[in-house]
């Protein structure tokens, strides 16, 4: 078994846990690394964050942030993730049962009993180029926002029109991106268990409510502005596309595999408030 580890950058304490886990892992006779940036600051030699692509658990330390920077390089690798952060939606172990943790993880690994779930992730496709898959929300918007900024579009799921008009942008979230910029937005808040999407048009000038479609649908976004559009994955690779165009927003594989315990939803949402 071969386990990669990724620390919250510049942060000591997650560089301190990520070195015992570490440790606890190499002590149960398994293969295991930390990556270059965490490593660097620990004097060991690290691993290019990329490799955890061919690792069988991923350990992410850090705050959701930080998973969701290890599940973009994960691909179908099982991450557990350990809370540094304030909320911890995705990170469920605490940094003191980190240890546990892991060996746990790693004897169901042995004996074929590691508990993992899969959330389901999303892609932005436009004549013929493909988003970054995100775990938490698609984002279509102009060039900038406010005032004077925006896009026009019409809005269709599985091919029926739902809205049209002029709005900063419009939204496409999982279960997961709920609690994220989903809810800035004020969209709803749906639980990590629920089949499906939330579909959310950003400050529109009339608009739609919120919807949540099934977490199969096809949601397209046509474009009509000459300046074209922004696509924005999880809130980086942002991507522009010229002239009017369609984009077309799914599920895509593969989807993002969580390892360990599972954290307390209704917990979490305490400490937005």
């Amino acid at each position: 078994m071969e386990v990669g580890i990724v620390a919250r950058k510049g942060n000591p304490e997650a560089a301190s846990v990520a070195a015992g886990i570490r440790d606890a892992v190499r002590d149960a006779g398994e293969a295991v690394w930390i990556d270059e940036e965490t490593a660097s600051d620990l004097d060991v030699e690290g691993r290019p964050v990329g490799a955890l692509d061919d690792c069988d658990l991923a350990v992410a330390v850090g705050g959701d942030g930080t998973f969701l920077f290890v599940a973009r390089n994960a691909g179908d690798t099982p991450i557990l993730g350990v809370n540094l952060g304030e909320v911890g939606f995705l990170n469920a172990v605490p940094p003191a049962a980190a240890q546990e943790a892991v060996l746990t993880a790693v004897e169901g690994f042995r004996d074929g009993s590691m508990a993992v779930r899969e959330v389901p992730r999303l892609a932005a496709r436009a004549d013929g180029w493909e988003s970054v898959p995100a775990a938490n929300e698609i984002v279509v918007q102009g060039g900038r926002r406010g005032p004077g900024g925006g896009v026009d579009y019409e809005l269709r799921v599985d091919g029926s029109p739902y809205a049209s008009g002029h709005a900063d942008g419009v939204l496409v979230a999982t279960p997961t991106g709920s609690t994220a910029y989903n809810l800035s937005e004020r969209g709803p808040l749906v639980h990590p268990d629920v089949a499906g999407l939330i579909v959310n048009e950003m400050a529109p000038e009339e608009g739609m409510a919120p919807l949540v479609v099934d977490v199969d649908a096809t949601v397209t976004v046509s474009v009509s502005d000459p300046d074209g559009a922004v696509v924005v994955s999880d809130g980086r690779n942002a991507r522009e596309l010229d002239e009017p165009v369609e984009v077309t927003i799914e599920r895509t594989s593969p989807p993002m595999r969580i390892a360990g315990p599972e954290s307390d939803f209704f917990e979490a949402l305490k400490k937005l408030s």
